[in-house]
């Protein structure tokens, strides 16, 4: 047993060191803007650039709207096929992966052919950005919420609504969506990071997005790249705690309500 844990350890202290120490280096990299000195002149740099705040607002709109637009579409169609539909579920789950198999650059060039002339012209708008953000999305909205659903009973939690009185909109509003809290935010938070980093949409639409702005400081500048890149991690890492203390709050809850009964 000793020796098994010997080699457990061993195996994730190298998993740890092989990922936190191209981080550290990264982070030491971005601390010598000054020669000879150690500071945050990169970050102050970075953080100075009216780019950055235009970008990452115009980024964090979009993902806003993307989370709206992806959640509207997968929780209502999720739950049917759920409940009514399973045969069609093969389907629902091929077409929602299809984005792993199409590249964003094809999508992007699709969508431009198709929404670029009369009748429907969105090629000016943001619309047709985040009609691309959502289909990016969908693997992993679609698979959240379906894990989120296998975790609940949803057809004895559908006919004791409707035995109430309940109709379809109450009870996926006040039956359904509470109980996938944590399945949703964590469909959020992926799309978010999704969203914030994507490059190839952004910049084949011309929309002064954050990824495009990541990827011409690092054309043009050594160290504030650098500062970005730790700045952007931490972001999404702590989008990720939140995930993890969200989902953990709502268990406990679960557990707590699971024994009072």
């Amino acid at each position: 047993m000793k020796k098994s844990r010997f080699w457990a350890w061993f195996w994730i202290l190298l998993g740890a060191l092989y990922f936190l120490l191209p981080l550290f280096s990264t982070f030491l990299f971005s601390l010598k803007m000054k020669k000879g000195v150690l500071s945050f002149a990169a970050y102050q740099s970075v953080l100075k650039d009216p780019q950055f705040f235009k970008t990452f607002i115009f980024s964090l709109e979009m993902s806003v709207l993307t989370i709206i637009v992806g959640l509207a579409i997968i929780v209502p169609t999720a739950f049917w096929v759920r409940l009514r539909l399973k045969g069609l579920r093969p389907i629902v789950e091929f077409i929602t992966q299809m984005p792993f198999v199409v590249s964003p650059i094809v999508l992007v060039f699709g969508l431009i052919r198709l929404y670029s002339k009369p009748p429907v012209q969105l090629t000016r708008t943001p619309l047709l950005l985040v009609m691309g953000y959502v289909v990016l999305s969908l693997p992993y909205i679609y698979r959240s919420v379906d894990n989120g659903l296998m975790a609940m009973d949803v057809e004895r939690l559908t006919e004791a609504a409707e035995s109430l009185g309940a109709g379809w909109t109450t009870i996926l509003f006040k039956v359904i969506l509470p109980n996938l809290k944590s399945a949703l935010i964590s469909g959020t938070f992926l799309t978010f990071a999704i969203v914030i980093g994507e490059l190839t949409m952004a910049s084949m639409l011309a929309w002064p997005a954050f990824g495009p702005y990541m990827a011409l400081l690092g054309q043009n500048r050594a160290y504030e790249p650098a500062a970005l890149a730790i700045m952007s991690f931490a972001l999404t890492w702590a989008a990720m705690g939140v995930i993890q203390w969200v989902g953990r709050t709502s268990f406990v809850k679960q557990e707590q309500v699971g024994g009072i009964h």
